[in-house]
């Protein structure tokens, strides 16, 4: 029996570190060799979690996402540079792993996660890593992987915290045994809205690529029924343990859950449901209602915002995002004004109640709650853009900058 397990020296060399590990060594190398890992985004959490797994010589890794790399994305996302703004982020991502290790095999995937192509997606791999940054693809990918039998690595961050753990291991706790649906519109910010610390997603990314290849090699103790959180600020972290639910709408006895579905509509649309730190705070599984019963304002897409601004007596658009953001690309040329979300309530004596209003930010979270705000006072005209900026830019004028 050959002791290198076919290794090349070059690989060798390349793996020495990992050779003189008891825990890995050649044995160890070749289970990383043979794996199949599926990096749900490219992105802050995937950027690090992408370089370190590919580093290690996990032998296919194949990566999900729909995006092009943006200058926003740079503060954080370190596997793209400069030169790559505009390019595909899996074309970018992938070029730097092979750069980095070309004994390895990577797959890209272009496009976007959902329901009626996330099981085929995961057929191939034996072991997820998400770095998605929104509720809708977290819950499909916790779903996803509960019904086709495979672990994932689940990984968030806002600000300055961040949350590490490993969901749907054999007899272990899903996602949904800690929050068992998804959270309304509005309740957490996302990353665009709130910020993020450039460094922390390298932090968190970093550490699901060592919990993925610690599970690859069966090493140590997993982040199965436990939940990291880490405040960067502090530099302190806690951890909380999860039990699997038996009443668990997915992995429990008597399961509700049999197919994949879309949760756009219950997260709202776009890229900012992206934490729930705070909702693991003194409570047990579901996240608390963001509104007190109040009515929900509804949502119009770009194409009808769009739409209506050639009639006679178009909307107002109303943006609400912080100054900034509407310096580096708005709507003006559409007839767009700005009030930034927190000074709202002392511009309501300048917007219109007899026109229609459509209120917009980046993705849609901040305007949703801005939009329910304005309709509780009596501004029965208005409606929220589906997706914010991010999603009028990448259906109607990909020429505008989205920070």
């Amino acid at each position: 029996m050959d002791p290198y397990h076919g290794f090349s020296v070059s690989e060798i060399q390349r793996y020495s570190r990992h050779f003189s590990l008891a825990e890995v060594g050649a044995e160890g190398q070749a289970k990383l060799r043979e794996a199949r890992v599926l990096l749900v985004g490219a992105g802050g959490l995937g950027s690090p979690a992408a370089l370190y797994l590919a580093a290690a010589g996990v032998g296919t890794l194949g990566i999900v996402d729909p995006d092009r790399v943006e200058l926003s994305n740079l503060q954080r996302q370190v596997i793209h540079a400069t030169s790559d703004v505009g390019r595909a982020k899996v074309a970018s991502a992938g070029d730097r792993m092979r750069a980095l290790n070309p004994e390895i095999r990577v797959e890209p995937h272009r496009t976007r996660l959902d329901s009626t192509n996330a099981l085929e997606i995961l057929e191939g791999y034996d072991l997820v890593v998400d770095g998605s940054d929104n509720f809708a693809t977290r819950y499909l990918v916790n779903d996803a992987c509960v019904l086709s039998g495979r672990p994932w690595v689940y990984g968030a961050v806002l600000r300055w915290e961040g949350q590490l753990a490993l969901f749907a291991a054999p007899d272990g706790p899903c996602y949904r045994c800690l929050f068992a649906e998804p959270p309304p519109p509005g309740l957490v910010p996302g990353c665009a809205e709130a910020g993020v610390v450039g460094v922390l997603p390298g932090v968190i990314g970093a550490m699901q690529a060592l919990e993925a290849i610690k599970w690859i090699l069966g090493a140590g103790t997993s982040m199965a029924g436990r939940l990291l959180s880490f405040d960067a600020l502090r530099f302190s972290s806690r951890e909380i343990r999860i039990r699997r639910r038996p009443d668990c709408p997915i992995c429990g006895e008597s399961p509700s859950i049999e197919v994949l579905m879309d949760y756009d509509h219950f997260c709202a649309t776009g890229e900012h449901r992206n934490f729930d730190v705070r909702m693991t705070e003194n409570r047990g599984s579901e996240p608390d209602s963001a509104s007190d019963g109040g009515r929900v304002a509804p949502e119009i897409t770009p194409a009808e915002a769009r739409r209506k601004l050639g009639q006679t007596t178009p909307p107002l658009l109303l943006d609400v995002r912080e100054e900034w953001e509407w310096k580096v690309s708005n709507l003006a040329s559409e007839g767009a004004i700005h009030v930034p979300f927190d000074r709202l309530r002392e511009a309501l004596a300048d917007l219109p109640s007899d026109r229609d209003l459509v209120v917009y930010c980046r993705t849609g979270g901040r305007s949703a709650e801005a939009a329910q705000f304005l309709q509780d006072l009596g501004f029965n005209r208005v409606s929220n853009l589906a997706g914010g900026l991010a999603r009028w830019v990448r259906e109607l004028d990909d020429d505008i900058p989205v920070a």
